[in-house]
């Protein structure tokens, strides 16, 4: 997947808005970063992979 680095970005992006404007707490955004964290070491890890992949080259497909 030649998007992850600025995937991550971009949800690091939308994370720190959702801080800003308090629509999550702090905590919150800890959990779901761990359990992204922990998810990665799952055998979900492989169909979320590909699910991403799949909705990135959809809307790729979209802007042409």
């Amino acid at each position: 997947m030649d998007i992850t680095i600025p995937l991550v970005g971009l949800l690091a992006v939308v994370l720190l808005l959702l801080l800003r404007f308090k629509a999550v707490g702090a905590g919150v955004a800890v959990v779901v970063a761990l359990f992204g964290f922990y998810l990665a070491g799952t055998d979900a890890a492989d169909t979320v992979n590909q699910l991403v992949t799949a909705v990135t080259g959809a809307l790729a497909d979209i802007g042409r």
